[in-house]
């Protein structure tokens, strides 16, 4: 039950945003095993002067498209799949809208399962 908070500039089509959407949803389900309809997503934009980054941070070269991904999932994944998962996103994501894979940054949290209520007040993981 992974929860995404993706961030990105103001100013992009709905398609764009949608992409972003399908190709994360995508990945989750091909690598991470999440169920169909297990999708929780967020998009926020923010204008040029509430988003900032550092442009060459470890010699990564990211422009103004550069989208942060944060996920909380269930910390029940191994490593393997985690860098499966980030790969797959920036392929996913490098097909539609067309992102380089240097502004791609991705964030996962874990979480134990006892940490979820996805609804009437329950922990329907514990």
């Amino acid at each position: 039950m992974p929860l995404l908070h993706i961030s990105l500039r103001a100013g992009k089509p709905d398609s764009y945003r949608q992409a972003i959407f399908d190709g994360l949803y995508r990945a989750m389900t091909e690598v991470f095993d999440v169920p169909e309809d297990d999708q929780f997503m967020v998009i926020t934009e923010h204008e040029a002067a509430n988003f900032r980054y550092g442009a060459s941070y470890l010699d990564i070269a990211r422009s103004d498209d550069l989208v942060f991904i944060c996920i909380t999932a269930n910390n029940t994944r191994t490593d393997e799949q985690k860098k499966a998962l980030f790969r797959r996103i920036v392929d996913l994501l490098g097909e539609a809208p067309g992102l380089r894979p240097e502004d791609v940054f991705i964030n996962l949290t874990e979480v134990d399962k006892v940490n979820w209520s996805l609804g009437n007040g329950i922990a329907q993981y514990a």
